[in-house]
């Protein structure tokens, strides 16, 4: 009987343990807890990376805002001496032909005062071969002074010097001096009847007034 009672028990036990792993496993609360505060830490560190994120964006903002202040500085530097160098090409500019035309000044200038030395010599050519006779025009001294006097008449034409018209055209101030005025109802009036000096131009300018008489 005790044997029976025995295999019984035995039965049962296995009766049990068949349904004991039949049945669900029941779910720990120390596990869902732990699980639950590994999701709400893990969001709280997602939700502290996006300042992060925001923060970063931000200090790259706040770099490339610098270098681009840094372009701008470059960029006005730049305007800066382009604008000096066109200031200082057009002062060089300006100095070249200030220079330029003092220097035309200088050279006109002595220009003048070489011819204003040379025509008393002209004028004494002039007055030399005006007495000369008909006879001793001919000769080989007064040929000789006629050549030298017409070579030195083309030398100053070549330089730019010509003598200025004056018998027989009307009085101007700006290239005659009257030194005599004289009653002469044939010549007209205000007109140049006789020249005591020859005048000249050099280059369109007065070097010397024409000596002359003008009837009134």
């Amino acid at each position: 009987m005790s044997g029976e009672r025995n295999e019984e028990m035995i039965k049962e036990e296995e009766l049990q343990r068949q349904d004991a792993g039949a049945q669900p496993e029941e779910e720990d609360p120390q596990e869902d807890a732990v699980s639950e505060t590994a999701g709400k830490t893990a969001e709280e560190e997602g939700a502290g990376d996006a300042p992060e994120e925001e923060a970063g964006g931000k200090a790259k903002e706040e770099k490339k805002g610098f270098f681009q202040k840094k372009k701008d500085k470059k960029d006005e530097q730049i305007e800066e001496l382009t604008d000096r160098l066109k200031r200082t090409m057009a002062e060089f500019d300006n100095f070249r032909k200030r220079t330029e035309k003092e220097k035309a000044s200088m050279y006109e200038f002595g220009a003048r005062d070489i011819i204003e030395k040379i025509l008393p010599v002209v004028d004494n050519f002039e007055r030399g071969l005006s007495v000369i006779s008909d006879e001793e025009a001919k000769t080989a001294f007064a040929e000789g002074m006629d050549k030298i006097y017409r070579q030195l008449l083309k030398t100053l034409e070549d330089a730019g010097v010509k003598p200025i018209e004056a018998v027989g055209k009307p009085f101007d101030p700006d290239f005659h001096n009257a030194v005599m005025h004289v009653d002469d109802e044939s010549a007209g009036e205000n007109i140049v009847v006789e020249e005591f000096q020859k005048g000249y131009l050099y280059r369109d300018s007065v070097v010397r007034h024409s000596m002359v008489k003008v009837a009134n």
